[in-house]
């Protein structure tokens, strides 16, 4: 659920930001006068505060300061940095993203939460209930980076036989427009050799509701994380409050996970109609198609989506979703933050 904050709270968070950005542009202005050293390539495995932390060419960790011009920066952006004689690097530069993962922040401006993501995984468990609309928000999201996305139900473990299928087959038609489902339990290890297999070779990132067993996933996927933590806290200075940031780890078998303890909802923000239609592919053949081109896909006489879910191409509760979602984005930013 959204947080609503009052505009005295908006106010203060704007001047505990502009104090924040002071602090930096000094941090930088120092730098700048004791000379900075040659361009080296980086990787954001971090961002806290005003502090990220890059990972240099030889795997080192470097706690850097970025030039205000560059925009805000994200965990697994590929970057240009320089040593500087006071400490803490800068960085100087970013590299060209190949996607970029945001969500709108409370003043509703779009916030990186990671960029040149390969692949999400959208984790399910039979509690908290699966939400089919929150499914196909995610879903939009993926497609709107271009990023591969995979439904993972975990905790099967705690279901029966019957109960499991009965859950999977109401997952199933997410398969057939390309997101298949993978049955696991971090408890068992089911399904963990094959989730391995999905993520490697890629930059991928995990996402899902509160109590659907994320963290047991990371923890298996990444036997070592704690200590990897406590590598990246020593580098930023902050202590464990890293643990509330996106990280990125590299995994054992290769590719890269980026740990967002904060993704659990997602709120869709600034979704272009394009976009949205790319989250929902099997539409793709029909749109366009109906006898008024402002169908609002309701009750319009010949409307080629309903013509299509009559003829079992379309399953009925994706069309509701995507009107639903094409309403709610079409809608002032006010009704967009109060959606669930």
């Amino acid at each position: 659920m959204s947080r609503r904050l009052t505009d005295r709270q908006k106010g203060r968070i704007g001047r505990l930001q502009e104090r924040r950005r002071a602090q930096a542009d000094q941090k930088l202005a120092a730098s700048a006068e004791g000379g900075l050293g040659l361009e080296q390539h980086g990787l954001i495995l971090t961002h806290y505060g005003q502090s990220l932390v890059v990972e240099d060419s030889d795997g080192r960790l470097q706690r850097c300061a970025a030039r205000q011009n560059l925009g805000p920066l994200a965990c697994g952006d590929r970057v240009i940095w320089q040593a500087s004689s006071v400490g803490d690097g800068v960085v100087v530069a970013v590299g060209e993203r190949r996607s970029l993962l945001t969500r709108p922040d409370y003043n509703g401006q779009p916030r990186p939460v990671a960029a040149n993501l390969d692949a999400v995984a959208v984790v399910l468990a039979p509690t908290p209930e699966p939400s089919e609309y929150l499914i196909d928000r995610y879903l939009v999201a993926i497609a709107a980076t271009g990023a591969r996305g995979l439904l993972v139900l975990n905790k099967t473990d705690l279901l029966d036989p019957a109960a499991l299928a009965a859950l999977a087959e109401r997952l199933e038609p997410y398969g057939r427009i390309g997101y298949p489902l993978l049955l696991a339990s971090s408890r068992t290890a089911r399904g963990l050799d094959a989730l391995r297999d999905w993520l490697r070779g890629r930059v991928s990132l995990l996402v899902g509701q509160s109590g659907v067993g994320k963290s047991s996933l990371i923890k298996a996927l990444l036997p070592d994380r704690e200590i990897r933590i406590q590598a990246v806290s020593a580098a930023t200075g902050h202590g464990t409050h890293t643990t509330s940031a996106s990280t990125l780890y590299h995994l054992p078998g290769g590719g890269d996970l980026i740990d967002t303890p904060g993704v659990r909802s997602f709120e869709l923000g600034e979704i272009s109609s394009e976009h949205l239609e790319r989250g929902f592919p099997e539409l793709t053949p029909y749109l366009g198609r109906c006898r008024f081109a402002d169908c609002r896909h309701e009750t319009e006489p010949d409307c080629a989506l309903r013509a299509a879910v009559a003829d079992g191409a379309v399953a009925s509760r994706r069309l509701e979703s995507y009107r639903r979602l094409k309403t709610e984005l079409e809608s002032p930013l006010k009704s967009r933050r109060s959606a669930s």
